[in-house]
């Protein structure tokens, strides 16, 4: 198969048949989840997020009794308990570790690498890039601003010619907007060593979320995953891209009434940050869990456009091969013709 040419990078750094990773997804990559997708052949991701530690230890324990299979898990570095995370998977040996939510400080990816793991950092430049490179970072994940949960401001297409282009010395994860294996197909044909995506496995039957967070994803189209704004650099918001509904605009209102206590100085700029973050993690669980989707947070990708139905993750997996396959292979008609 041509594919198998193309996937070689990724499957090697990865350990698996396939190198199409389900993205961490806070209150939805549950042990279930990844589990699926790593006896699919993919590589799954279990979500640190801002779980007590307790629970992301129980967590992995839960995943390793549901596959024999390597998978990933992502600790958030602005996240309160981020140090109680770092030592807990240098504990437990985990063979992946990715770095998200900012960038870690050098000693910290050493402190990970020491267990044995292999570091996957995010890189939204060149310089970052090289800056995790030199830092150990064994691989780097691109993920464009269409992306859905928290996000950048770079799309995939500039991510792909700044970094993707200049970067040959590690594998590379390409990332943002994608749901199909046509288009994957594109990416392995520019270099990625294989494809994160998100949206389109929260659509999975596995996917243990509230039947009424799917239903909203499965009616929305690409235009209604919007990204969070910025209205005050005294409150600096971490994009975040979900759907419109009426929990987006009490987010609009409460940068407005937390900017005006600023201005009055009745709340100090760490607390106003504070009240920031704690809402997206308390609006998520709502949607998530709850149901609750005009409230909520409705976290998606712009790929949302592209999915209208709910598989299995066997069936979302053998679709991506098939049709990554069969695009090279038209690809490569085209171009020998």
């Amino acid at each position: 198969m041509l594919s198998d040419r193309f996937f070689k990078k990724g499957r090697e750094f990865l350990n698996v048949r396939y190198p199409f990773l389900a993205g961490a997804m806070t209150w939805v990559s549950t042990p279930g989840l990844v589990a699926a997708v790593c006896n699919a052949g993919g590589f799954g991701c279990l979500a640190g997020g801002n779980a007590p530690v307790d629970t992301l230890k129980e967590q992995v324990e839960e995943t390793r009794r549901q596959t024999d299979k390597p998978f990933g898990v992502n600790i958030i570095t602005i996240a309160p308990l981020y140090h109680e995370h770092l030592a807990l998977v240098k504990e437990m040996r985990l063979p992946y570790i990715i770095f998200a939510g900012s960038f870690p400080r050098e000693k910290e990816v050493k402190l990970v690498k020491e267990s044995g793991a292999k570091i996957l950092c995010f890189a939204s430049t060149l310089s970052i890039a090289r800056r995790m490179l030199s830092y150990g970072a064994d691989a780097l994940i691109l993920e464009g601003m269409e992306a859905g949960g928290h996000v950048g401001h770079v799309s995939l297409a500039v991510l792909l010619q700044q970094v993707l282009f200049k970067v040959a010395e590690v594998p590379v994860f390409i990332a943002g907007g994608i749901a199909t294996g046509k288009m994957c197909a594109y990416m392995f044909l520019m270099g990625a060593a294989g494809v994160q995506l998100g949206t389109r496995f929260a659509l999975s039957e596995e996917c243990c979320v509230h039947p009424r967070f799917k239903e909203k994803l499965l009616k929305a189209k690409a235009r209604d995953a919007v990204s969070t704004p910025q209205f005050d650099s005294r409150l600096p918001v971490v994009a975040v891209r979900t759907l419109r509904n009426k929990g987006l605009d009490d987010f609009g209102k409460l940068q407005l009434d937390l900017i005006r206590r600023l201005d009055e100085g009745s709340l100090h700029r760490s607390k106003a940050q504070e009240q920031v973050e704690t809402y997206w993690m308390g609006a998520l669980r709502r949607a998530v869990i709850d149901g609750d989707t005009a409230h909520g947070s409705l976290m998606a990708g712009q790929s949302v456009g592209l999915i209208n139905n709910i598989k299995s993750i066997k069936d979302i997996m053998a679709d991506l091969v098939h049709e990554t396959e069969e695009e090279l292979a038209r690809v490569h008609r085209v171009l020998c013709a």
